[in-house]
């Protein structure tokens, strides 16, 4: 316990004989994962965009006047078979007319256009939901065929595969920037705590080596800038991730315009709290620790 207490003594008495090098060792470790964060959010919000565009499309089957509850049943039937489906909203004839005058409540002649005739104009309507943008073109093909000719009036579906490709592509390349981003950082903080190191060990030489005469391990010699590794990796891992979650306060309420969400960013951080900032802090230790025991590898040799 007096070897652990001199250890931790000495290491913050190294940390404060050189306080610029290890504010700069913290800076560049807080904002390598201020970029690590970035690539989860971008990997979070790109994800959300995507199931958000699937959400809103579908493919809707105008049926004719004409059918008949029978023809449509048989329809919906073949169309339920398909495994692809996953929701089928049916719209009577009535349904589709009350909604047909409430979207031109403002157009006073169209509404009393309907109102002349003598019957329902419209036809039933059936939109389906399938697991992904490419299914609907399947169900399209396969009502393609003669028997339904008379019975579906029209059929339309937006194409989003584009606009999925088109946020895939910018999430990409954002992914690839700030991947580099990281790596740069990673290098810098590697030299950094490197040199700190080799800096705080030239300035301790005579030290290290009067202790290395009377006897002291080379875990002892260590164990001070092993706790200064555990006191910046923590340190950065604490002010980066409060930082985070103070950027994903400011942005969420934009977030929730976009994606009728409230708190997407501040609770996907604090969900997943333990896993991320534990991660982190391995990263960061590993780093440090490795580019400290190669700055120290020279003095400790028997």
């Amino acid at each position: 316990m007096l070897s652990l207490l001199r250890i931790i003594r000495f290491a913050f008495q190294d940390i404060g004989r050189n306080i610029g090098l290890s504010f700069m060792t913290v800076l560049i470790l807080v904002l390598m994962l201020l970029s690590v964060n970035t690539l989860l959010i971008v990997n979070l919000l790109t994800n959300r965009s995507i199931s958000s565009i699937k959400n809103q499309i579908n493919v809707s089957i105008y049926f004719t006047p004409d059918a008949t509850d029978k023809n449509i049943d048989e329809i919906k039937k073949f169309v339920k078979s398909f495994p692809e489906v996953v929701e089928i909203i049916f719209k009577n004839r009535d349904e589709v007319l009350a909604e047909f005058k409430q979207t031109h409540a403002d157009n006073p002649e169209v509404l009393a256009s309907v109102e002349e005739l003598s019957e329902n104009p419209l036809g039933a309507t059936m939109v389906v939901k399938t697991r992904e943008p490419g299914d609907y073109a399947k169900i399209i093909k396969a009502l393609n065929v003669p028997e339904y000719e008379n019975l579906i009036e029209a059929k339309s579906f937006g194409d989003t595969e584009t606009a999925i490709e088109r946020v895939k592509n910018v999430t990409t390349q954002v992914e690839r920037f700030v991947a580099v981003l990281s790596a740069v950082f990673i290098i810098i903080a590697f030299l950094i705590i490197f040199n700190t190191i080799r800096a705080s060990i030239y300035t301790q030489r005579i030290e290290i080596s009067i202790k290395k005469l009377v006897g002291a391990s080379n875990w002892f010699v260590r164990g001070p800038y092993i706790v200064e590794s555990l006191f910046f990796s923590a340190l950065s891992v604490v002010i980066a991730y409060g930082l985070v979650l103070l950027f994903s306060g400011i942005v969420d309420p934009y977030m929730h315009v976009v994606f009728s969400e409230t708190g997407i960013l501040t609770n996907y951080f604090k969900s997943n709290i333990i896993v991320f900032a534990g991660l982190q802090f391995a990263a960061v230790f590993a780093l440090t620790i490795v580019s400290s025991a190669l700055a120290m590898r020279k003095h400790l040799r028997a």
